[in-house]
């Protein structure tokens, strides 16, 4: 079962959701609260592919509550909803863990794509059953196509399911400069509702991840006017 948690203090708007996507199949559960979110989170049993997370609440922010579920799992797909236009709620949103965002008001057609979009993704994060090999190794990073883990020096580093992906498409063509559509269609689908900006944001993120200095970075390169490169020299 497809199983999603939509965290939104307005009950018109969470009702709005929860119809929409029980019509196409989702399991969904409700809180009205970050606070109530993380007491769900913390006593289900039976996991959450999705959480939808409402930015503007009383109490524990929307910002509050993705850092809060990120410190718990990697593999959670997390949207954030807001009503705000400003070009950093949505880079903190990813920045704060965060995969994709929409910004009200939206249409049902557009939640859904956004939402069946991420949990295709989600989806494709776990483990594969037979991969043609295990491990791709660059340096002293080996990414475990299997296990879905990369190391640095034999040290684990935390991903998410699109910061993987992402990596795995790297890894897949090492020194080659992937433009940020080709990411874009690798990675969250061609038929992606949003911008290209969300490449750049997770950029940053999985430099700060991966580079011993993310502000000079040797490794996840910008290649100018075209994208990004992982550089193996």
């Amino acid at each position: 079962m497809k199983r999603i948690m939509i965290v939104e203090d307005e009950a018109a708007i969470r009702e709005f959701e929860a119809i929409n996507l029980k019509r196409v199949g989702y399991s969904v559960v409700e809180a009205g609260s970050a606070e109530e979110a993380l007491y769900i989170f913390d006593n289900d049993t039976e996991g959450f592919d999705i959480a939808l997370l409402d930015i503007s609440m009383p109490g524990m922010d929307g910002f509050t509550l993705c850092k809060e579920l990120r410190k718990r799992t990697e593999t959670l797909g997390i949207i954030m909803l807001t009503a705000r236009t400003q070009e950093m709620d949505k880079i903190t949103g990813l920045m704060n863990g965060a995969d994709d965002y929409i910004t009200k008001p939206f249409s049902p057609t557009e939640l859904l794509a956004r939402v069946d979009s991420l949990y295709r993704r989600v989806e494709m994060y776990a483990p594969k059953a037979a991969p043609v090999s295990d491990d791709i190794t660059l340096g002293e990073f080996t990414l475990n196509l299997r296990k879905r883990t990369l190391l640095k020096n034999g040290n684990n580093i935390e991903l998410t399911q699109v910061e993987f992906q992402m990596i795995e498409y790297f890894f897949q063509n090492p020194d080659v400069a992937l433009g940020r559509t080709d990411i874009l269609n690798k990675v969250w689908g061609s038929n992606y509702f949003g911008e290209e900006k969300i490449v750049d944001v997770n950029i940053r993120r999985l430099r700060m991840k991966v580079e011993d200095d993310p502000s000079v970075p040797t490794r996840l390169v910008t290649v100018w006017g075209m994208g990004y490169k992982w550089n193996t020299h």
